[in-house]
């Protein structure tokens, strides 16, 4: 991609990001969060909509890390009821859908519990199947190893804390690698469709990671094993789509 193009993605980024923070600020609501982390969701620093998106790669290329049955049923059936009651409830609230998902998570305590879940259900996965590529895993590189060395010790004890947080959330939840605040690093996990973005999180910034430990996500291949999963989950983490976020920031 060439300078030019990335320079004009960015200027019409910053754009959306100015007219959703000042439509915020007529009707009283703090955005600002929300819309800032927006900018670095996609691999095109594009901002999440209400509607689902078609995934980076065919449900079988996970293999055998994921199965293709799985990743069908967890993309078609249980990603897609999030994004479609998403809606559902967005139009029951009067919730303006032209604007990013991620703006409605700094108050989300507003909403009912359906937005809530939902919101979080369809913004968690969107994030989730790009955080994921065939032949992926390994380490990331530059800016971003250099970080977490500084942050967690090694590469090696980011891992374990990262897979601890996973393995140890009670029920069904989300571990995630992201910046909180202050810039810096941290490793968290959040309950059911939460996520650090939210108001009502005890952890709160922008996500870089995530990992689904639903058991819907592992439980066809890995059954009650899901220390199994995570520690076959990183042979497919998409680390370029992970430094593109940490780049941006």
């Amino acid at each position: 991609m060439s300078n030019h193009i990335s320079r004009r993605k960015f200027i019409n980024q910053t754009t959306k990001t100015t007219v959703a923070v000042a439509a915020a600020s007529v009707v009283g609501v703090d955005l600002l969060a929300g819309c800032t982390s927006a900018k670095v969701l996609g691999s095109s620093n594009a901002l999440v909509g209400f509607e689902q998106t078609a995934l980076p790669y065919a449900y079988k290329d996970l293999e055998p890390i994921i199965d293709a049955t799985t990743m069908e049923i967890h993309y078609s059936k249980h990603a897609a009821a999030y994004a479609t009651n998403l809606r559902d409830a967005a139009k029951a609230e009067n919730i303006d859908q032209s604007k990013p998902v991620e703006a409605v998570f700094s108050n989300i305590s507003a909403y009912s519990a359906k937005v809530r879940n939902n919101g979080g259900g369809h913004y968690n996965h969107e994030l989730f199947w790009r955080c994921m590529k065939p032949n992926g895993g390994g380490q990331p590189t530059g800016k971003l190893l250099s970080s977490i060395q500084q942050s967690f010790g090694s590469f090696e004890a980011f891992q374990t804390q990262f897979t601890d947080a996973g393995k140890n959330r009670f029920g069904s939840g989300w571990a995630w690698l992201y910046v909180d605040g202050n810039k810096q690093l941290k490793i968290g996990s959040t309950p059911n469709q939460d996520n650090p973005l939210m108001n009502v999180s005890d952890i709160k910034g922008t996500p870089l990671l995530g990992l689904d430990v639903w058991e819907h996500a592992y439980y066809l291949k890995y059954q009650n094993k899901r220390p199994d999963y995570i520690a076959a989950w990183w042979k497919v983490v998409n680390w370029e789509f992970v430094q593109q976020r940490y780049s941006a920031l």
